[in-house]
């Protein structure tokens, strides 16, 4: 029987990053995965899908904007093999990078599915472990909706999969993968349409923001269909997938996607034989330090449904590990004020509340908005203006920066550093007397008046 000091239960991101830190302070450490390592984001999420962004992100510069800059381009077909054979040789890299650290950190890597036989025992491969501390890091898996027909769709992870890309795509959801995945599969020729349950996608995003991104998918010729609740879907005689909703339409694309949420990888872990409990939606409960209500036994990441992001589950894993072996017994994950991209057609960045969650938190007369619209520069001097829109929320008298949000062109590389600015307390004022980068995009979040 092995014995170590801490045990992850997954291999992604979060595990590793615990495992690799507990092993930094010199604790037993090991990774329990049964798949591949790397967990969803290198494997079937992030990662292929920043690839497919940047991918698109070329198409979209040699289609529309490289003319009106004097660039003229024979090639007219989109070689998706070669994209997909790149991708593929970048994750396998990828995934080869861990065999370093462990070695580094002195954490083994066991492959096989674990199950809990009590609080602090395992079984994998038939093998009994034994850890004092164990973390659940398992992630979460593509939900499909119970309605006839449903398994004629496909998620997410069966995109990343094909080898070929399909005349045209139905795109069920609203979140960020669907839009993400609308956004890249328009770009690059396939036929897209998103349909969305309500009236509008990201409706936990700022509006002001999202308004802007309809407006642009809009100009892109990327159809939106609001108020659409599937039903059931069918399979056509040639193969199409038929999708009929509540209003008594229906809709035919080559491929059918599901986006519509993730629910946590709980299944057969025996939870019950250690005393874990789940929350009322499915996920593992756990309180501020990532304890679920065994002694011992702690979760983080998709898991437990918390800010489903691969850095927040990386950065709840070595806070984690922190505290249990470097002495700071009161470390623990700051949940608020998270920076967040989505890498939509153009890019969403986000820090902090919207104005809708300012407002409900700190009162209409106390908080201050500006708001700055404009095309951006990389685009104003083609025929395909590209809109950027930012915006900034102050609160109380001090004018504190509580939300900072932005579509354009490189938002997606501008958000990290003012997340930092915002999560030290930066003020307009601080804002202000910042000297502005020209001619960027970023200059206006230090301009706006």
């Amino acid at each position: 029987m092995k014995e170590f000091d801490i045990i992850s239960i997954g291999g992604g991101s979060g595990g590793i990053a615990t495992m690799n830190r507990a092993g930094e302070h010199g604790a037993r450490a090991a990774v329990i995965e049964e798949k591949q390592l790397g967990g969803t984001c290198v494997n079937k999420g992030c990662v292929p899908k920043k690839i497919m962004w940047y991918g698109a992100q070329i198409a979209e510069a040699i289609r529309d904007y490289g003319p009106d800059y004097g660039f003229t381009f024979e090639q007219t077909n989109f070689d998706f093999a070669t994209l997909r054979k790149n991708r593929e040789a970048y994750i396998d890299r990828a995934r080869s990078s861990f065999d370093g650290s462990f070695k580094r950190n002195g954490v083994e890597y066991i492959q096989g599915r674990a199950r809990f036989v009590d609080a602090h025992t395992v079984e994998v491969n038939g093998e009994t472990i034994k850890a004092k501390h164990i973390v659940i890091a398992t992630g979460a898996h593509a939900y499909i909706p119970d309605l006839p027909g449903a398994d004629l769709g496909e998620t997410s992870d069966d995109v990343f999969a094909w080898e070929e890309l399909p005349k045209s795509v139905a795109i069920i959801g609203a979140g960020y993968i669907a839009v993400e995945l609308a956004g890249v599969l328009h770009a690059l020729g396939v036929k897209t349409d998103l349909f969305v349950r309500h009236d509008r996608p990201l409706r936990k995003f700022d509006s002001y923001i999202v308004d802007g991104l309809m407006e642009e998918m809009d100009k892109q010729g990327l159809p939106l269909h609001p108020q659409k609740v599937p039903v059931r879907l069918t399979k056509e005689e040639n193969g199409q997938i038929r999708v009929y909703f509540e209003d008594q339409t229906s809709f035919v694309a080559d491929h059918v996607i599901w986006a519509t949420g993730r629910k946590p990888n709980v299944q057969d872990l025996h939870l019950e034989a250690a005393g874990v409990t789940l929350n009322e939606k499915g996920f593992i409960a756990v309180d501020e330090y990532q304890n679920t209500v065994v002694p011992g036994i702690y979760a983080l990441g998709d898991v437990t449904g918390e800010k489903e992001l691969t850095p927040v589950a990386i950065k709840a894993g070595r806070t984690l590990s922190e505290r249990l072996f470097n002495g700071k017994t009161d470390a623990k994950m700051d949940y608020s004020t998270i920076p967040t991209v989505v890498f939509s057609h153009p890019a969403i960045g986000t820090v902090g509340l919207t104005q809708e969650e300012a407002e409900k938190q700190y009162g209409k007369e106390a908080i201050k908005v500006y708001t700055s619209s404009f095309a951006s520069m990389y685009s104003a001097v083609t025929q395909h203006r590209q809109l950027a829109k930012f915006k900034l929320i102050t609160a109380g008298p001090e004018e504190t920066v509580v939300g900072l949000h932005g579509l354009g062109y490189g938002v997606d590389e501008m958000i990290q550093g003012f997340a930092v600015a915002i999560k030290m307390g930066a003020t307009k004022a601080d804002f202000d007397a910042t000297v502005a980068i020209h001619p960027t995009g970023s200059e206006e979040f230090v301009t706006m008046r």
